[in-house]
């Protein structure tokens, strides 16, 4: 077997190949011989899946300073070095089904990376440089110990596929509903009990998955006329297990996002102090200058300064940013076009989170 290794990466060398299969090599360290004088410069793809390999070597984008797409599923890969940030190149990198528990944030220096598979790994959280890596398309994290996933990746602009399947995922940050150019969005299989207030109001997104979070009973009414995959979701959950403000309509109920402070009721006319300050300041700064960084924090402090970038969400009916306060409305799933679907594997609604009360009373799922 070692010569036969031995012998591929000499021909690769001799021949200037642009791809280099190593797959089922029964590796277990980076072959000494890839390292080894120059040749390999040409290499711009190389496949190591289903080895027993354990890390990467710290110059590895020294000798394959060219290489676009490094593929190492299947291996026991602990921790990647900061090296890789060097290789400035890579656009696909597969390091789904290692053992990885820590990504380092020199990862946010691969500017040219479009796909980025870290799936069945053992990552309790990502850096905040992944919102560097402004053309990345895919992400994959599925099968990991996620918690929450970090807000900056909101940053990733060309990001269209984002999967969080089978993780620990209890909240979702509402900045990911900024995201302009996402079309599919999975996280069935984890803890979710709420789903941002704005998610689905990007007309990009298209597909949302959320099957098998069994505490999660609202969906946000933007999800209307969605692909959306919610089967296994809405299980009798007592609402002190999950310290979480509760809406109820009939016998309809679903949890508030954790950030919403008072629920709204169809009888207040008169919306609480803090909550016309902020649309006041929203709409006299925001508006215009589309830029908050001139309020610094000693005139308002840096949370009201978080919120005024990133609302808690816009109404469902009038686009009205909102901020403290919700006026939800909750629609049954058998009302809409998905009830065939899910019908007897889900008890979830719809939600309408409107801004006030002439919007709660005149909005309308089905006009």
């Amino acid at each position: 077997m070692a010569s036969d290794l031995c012998q591929a990466i000499l021909v690769a060398k001799l021949e200037k190949h642009k791809n280099l299969f190593l797959n089922y090599r029964n590796l277990n360290h980076f072959p000494l011989e890839l390292l080894k004088d120059e040749g390999l410069q040409y290499l711009e793809r190389l496949y190591m899946k289903r080895n027993s390999l354990t890390s990467l070597p710290e110059n590895l984008a020294q000798k394959l300073p060219n290489l676009v797409e490094l593929y190492l599923h299947s291996n026991n890969i602990v921790y990647v070095p900061e090296a890789i940030g060097s290789l400035v190149k890579l656009q696909s990198l597969d390091l789904s089904d290692n053992a990885l528990e820590i990504v380092c944030p020199e990862i946010g220096r691969l500017k040219s990376l479009r796909h980025l598979l870290l799936g069945n790994n053992q990552l309790k959280f990502l850096p905040p440089e992944i919102g560097n890596l402004k053309d990345l398309q895919t992400l994959d994290l599925s099968i990991n110990r996620l918690v929450t996933l970090p807000e900056k990746l909101h940053l990733c602009h060309s990001l269209q596929y984002l999967t969080v399947d089978r993780n620990h995922l209890w909240c979702v940050p509402r900045h990911l509903c900024q995201l302009p150019s996402l079309n599919e969005l999975s996280m069935a299989g984890n803890r979710l009990a709420f789903l941002p207030l704005d998610l689905g109001r990007s007309r990009e997104l298209q597909f949302v998955f959320v099957d098998n979070n069994i505490h999660l009973k609202g969906l946000p009414s933007f999800l209307y006329n969605k692909v959306i995959g919610c089967s296994g979701c809405g299980a009798p959950t007592r609402v002190s297990e999950m310290k979480l403000l509760c809406f109820s309509s009939g016998q309809l109920s679903v949890f508030l996002p954790a950030e919403v402070k008072s629920i709204g009721a169809s009888t207040d006319y008169v919306l609480p102090l803090q909550e016309l300050a902020m649309r006041t300041v929203y709409n006299a700064f925001y508006v215009f200058l589309k830029d908050l960084d001139f309020l610094s924090p000693i005139s308002l402090p840096r949370s009201l300064l978080e919120l005024l970038h990133y609302p808690l969400g816009h109404c469902h009916r009038c686009s009205q940013p909102m901020f403290t306060i919700v006026y939800p409305k909750l629609f049954p799933l058998r009302e809409t076009p998905m009830a065939g679907l899910h019908q007897g594997r889900t008890t979830v609604s719809f939600v309408a989170y409107c801004c006030s009360t002439l919007c709660l009373q005149t909005f309308d799922l089905l006009s």
